[in-house]
């Protein structure tokens, strides 16, 4: 069926031009969804939400203003980027350990050399406790230097200047 007429009839709510274009794009979609969130239950979620808000939406579609696809694929990155600032997603990312992502990186043997990846691990534990904890925080936690403040307690101010003291610290320690 061409696709001009299968996106009118998918226009007019037919059941199966919805499933005819699922099945086109859906492993198209799920690839961007995946790529911005990096989890594939999730995707596989935002992949069905796209296609619904397609479907409830599909009257806002024009031809005249793009392709299809690029629609559906706009409407997927909206979504997916939507999930990865949601609070709920930061927070189900903030509760891993950091002692989690080292053991990875030092137990990670494809790891090119050349990065100084693997000896991470025993810089970060030279240094003082309050710069492990403004790093576990900014780099291994994901959050943002404002709600570190807020985590633990201290002016922002005072967590942009650690941070950049610690930074170097560990630049120093390195090189």
């Amino acid at each position: 069926m061409h696709l001009d007429l299968l996106v009118e009839k998918f226009k007019q709510k037919d059941a199966g031009a919805f499933e005819t274009l699922y099945s086109m794009y859906h492993e198209s979609i799920h690839g961007v969804i995946y790529n911005i969130v990096k989890d594939d239950a999730i995707s596989d979620e935002l992949m069905q939400d796209v296609f619904i808000k397609a479907w409830k939406n599909a009257d806002k579609y024009s031809s005249k203003k793009g392709r299809f696809f690029t629609w559906i694929l706009n409407i997927a990155r909206n979504t997916a980027i939507d999930k990865l600032r949601s609070k709920a997603f930061k927070q189900s990312k903030q509760n891993l350990n950091s002692d989690f992502f080292v053991d990875i990186i030092t137990s990670n043997e494809n790891l090119d050399a050349k990065t100084d990846a693997i000896g991470i691990a025993k810089y970060v534990k030279q240094l003082g406790e309050k710069c492990k904890t403004i790093i576990e925080y900014l780099y291994f936690k994901g959050y943002t230097q404002k709600e570190t403040a807020e985590a633990i307690d201290i002016p922002l101010g005072t967590v942009k200047t650690r941070n950049r003291n610690c930074i170097q610290q560990l630049r120093e320690a390195v090189l």
